[in-house]
């Protein structure tokens, strides 16, 4: 991989499930509620606090049809054994439960301890995902995960995580190749791309907007979402865009108990297709 040029990469390993009911459910769908969240690995800011358990319990109470997660763990074992409460799952697994039976993980780092990267929680089918390396030599290790959802009528909607580096010159290459994924995906189909963008200097709505792409609070409020620090949020870092879709009643979880489970607040939006 180049300096100037990253080069997208699959995952060879993907895993994913498809229950019956979900297909079944499938069938009436018109609209979907969606949650974006930063996990930051199952801690609070500054990592004072492990909050996973109260993490879950604050997506469940949300009950979005999809939750796209940055920075979650698949595994870890100094935590697990500093942790009492510490899951033996996959932290996408836990946060799933039994709300989500569809879910689809990206591992984007790998490091002595365990691992983290991106996931996608569903109540709806995941027919197939592949997760696109986007690394910069010399950077963090980012990426895209990229799922196919089954719609009504035989339709199917693109799911995009994103996790994007903190350099400017790596971002835009990053968003480079993410709109290099989005020229590939069918016109007509609905495209959600939502996740961490870092996008701190709002440069990332022009070149998506060449590929479609429209943010949600953007068009509602003139604005991207101020969501980090979570505490005092400041900067407009997190993101939900939209192709062949309409966002509705966009909102920034500003209030606790969010404000203390991530250094970054979530964002949502009733998607209708």
């Amino acid at each position: 991989m180049s300096d100037s040029s990253p080069a997208l990469q699959r995952d060879a390993t993907p895993h994913q499930t498809h229950p019956a009911d979900a297909l079944a459910e499938a069938a009436t769908v018109d609209h979907l509620r969606i949650l974006t969240v930063n996990a930051h690995k199952g801690f609070s800011a500054l990592n004072r606090h492990y909050v996973l358990p109260e993490l879950r319990e604050a997506v469940r109470s949300e009950d979005a049809d999809l939750v796209f997660l940055q920075e979650v763990l698949g595994s870890h074992r100094r935590h697990g054994l500093r942790h009492r409460n510490w899951s033996d799952v996959p932290q996408y697994e836990f946060l799933a439960d039994s709300l989500w039976p569809v879910f689809a993980y990206g591992r984007n780092a790998v490091y002595p301890d365990g691992e983290h990267g991106n996931a996608l929680l569903s109540k709806y089918p995941i027919v197939r995902y592949d997760n696109l390396d986007i690394s910069v030599k010399g950077s963090e290790q980012r990426g895209l995960l990229h799922s196919v959802l089954a719609l009504p009528r035989g339709r199917e909607l693109h799911a995009i995580c994103v996790h994007l580096g903190l350099d400017e010159r790596q971002r835009q290459q990053q968003l480079q190749l993410l709109c290099g994924v989005l020229d590939t995906l069918p016109g007509a189909a609905p495209v959600i791309v939502a996740g961490d963008f870092n996008d701190w200097r709002r440069c990332a709505d022009a070149p998506l907007a060449l590929s479609g792409l429209q943010e949600v609070f953007t068009q509602a409020f003139g604005r991207p979402a101020r969501s980090f620090p979570a505490r005092w949020p400041l900067l407009c870092l997190d993101r939900i865009y939209l192709r062949n879709a309409q966002g509705h009643a966009p909102k920034v979880m500003s209030r606790k108990p969010w404000t203390h489970l991530s250094d970054h607040l979530p964002l949502t939006v009733e998607v209708r297709l």
